[in-house]
């Protein structure tokens, strides 16, 4: 391949990377009209709206069982739901999945965050702060307070976690067979970001704690405004909303509503990761079986 080809293909990638998500990109005359749309546009995307759940009455689902997956961010296959985690030399259209649902939950957006993935306690903003952020006081800060004076705002150290603190999302969903279509479907009910604890990020292993969890369904029309990038085509775009539905990510099951009080694989498989995940392939295998032996006769 001759220099002049491979540098032109180089730099052809490189715009197609930097301008994902950029709109009107090639028309424009200067930079500051990128991302500039038109009135037409404009009115097109406020039209749209994510595909709404069907109806399903609950005397058509034959089957159904509630399991609960990690999304496991070290793999590769998931990056888009992690990246970017440095938006400084980025566009403003480009953010990871925690940023965008803490944007939605601080606009008010979100309302349904809860403590667990049975979303029976409701939580707010200030109810998670103590999750998110950790505010110390230096020893400088320290010694005016007991001297009775107000602390400087130099001695008081705040940390917030971020995009990059993220290790993982745990989902809740459940599987039914709708009798009326035949056909095995999924529904994700939750979602919860899962990092280090705050107050303990320093330690060489620190205890991972679900942060929150958001009620899917609530969290749809912000999911659909903010798009992730996949790498395959700069050009089309996808939504959140359509990345998580289609399960385009990778999940290893670790729970299933079961008569033991949906116990976990680990409260059962306690020595060995190998057997914990099989016996999540097992589960999985379980469920894509009962469609294929509805059809046996």
């Amino acid at each position: 391949m001759k220099w002049n080809q491979f540098l032109t293909g180089v730099f052809g990638l490189l715009l197609a990377t930097g301008s994902y998500a950029q709109s009107n990109i090639l028309n424009a005359k200067t930079p500051d009209q990128i991302g500039q749309v038109s009135a037409a546009e404009l009115d097109v995307r406020a039209k749209k709206k994510p595909l709404e759940y069907g109806y399903v009455e609950d005397r058509d689902i034959l089957w159904s069982k509630n399991v609960w997956e990690i999304i496991d961010l070290d793999e590769r296959v998931n990056f888009p739901l992690y990246y970017p985690i440095d938006t400084v030399n980025i566009g403003a259209s480009r953010r990871s999945l925690y940023d965008v649902l803490m944007t939605g939950i601080k606009s008010g957006k979100i309302k349904n965050i809860y403590t667990d993935s049975y979303f029976t306690e409701k939580r707010t903003l200030n109810d998670i702060s103590a999750a998110i952020s950790k505010i110390d006081t230096t020893d400088l800060g320290r010694e005016q307070y007991n001297a009775g004076e107000e602390i400087d705002q130099q001695y008081i150290d705040r940390r917030d976690l971020s995009s990059a603190d993220i290790m993982e999302y745990r989902i809740r969903g459940m599987w039914y067979f709708d009798k009326r279509q035949a056909e095995l479907k999924y529904r994700l009910l939750g979602i919860a970001p899962v990092a280090p604890d705050v107050n303990f990020l320093d330690d060489e292993e620190p205890d991972l704690v679900e942060l929150f969890w958001v009620w899917f369904p609530d969290a749809r029309n912000i999911l659909f405004e903010a798009t992730a990038f996949t790498g395959g085509n700069s050009s089309q775009d996808i939504s959140f909303d359509h990345l998580l539905n289609a399960r385009r990510f990778n999940a290893v099951i670790y729970k299933e509503d079961n008569v033991q009080g949906d116990r976990s694989v680990n409260d059962y498989i306690t020595e060995s990761a190998f057997m914990q995940l099989l016996e999540s392939e097992r589960i999985r295998e379980q469920i894509r079986n009962f469609e294929q032996d509805m059809w046996n006769y």
